[in-house]
């Protein structure tokens, strides 16, 4: 099946890699967050790679709330690392 000029397998190889390029990412920002907030934490690799992700997420939320980002716009690293570093306290928290 050819959509858009494409294979549809060249498709799911691009969303593939995003999903990785992501997961990497996402350990990075949590990994940085971590460092900026010495201090027990429990959790490992996965944790702090989830940590990552959802942190950029959040980020990107509290960009759209104040009107620094529209939808559909990634968070940069900077907000990426706001919003690890509160899930990060909040985990600690509980």
């Amino acid at each position: 099946m050819i959509k858009n000029g494409r294979k549809a397998g060249k498709r799911v190889e691009v969303t593939e890699m995003h999903m990785l390029f992501q997961a990497l990412l996402g350990l990075v920002v949590g990994m940085i967050a971590k460092f900026l907030l010495p201090g027990k934490d429990p959790g490992g690799f996965i944790v702090t790679a989830l940590l990552g992700i959802v942190g950029g997420w959040l980020g990107g939320q509290i960009g759209k709330w104040l009107g620094w980002y529209q939808d559909g716009h990634a968070a940069g690293l900077g907000l990426s690392i706001v919003g690890a570093m509160a899930l990060l306290l909040v985990y600690r928290i509980i």
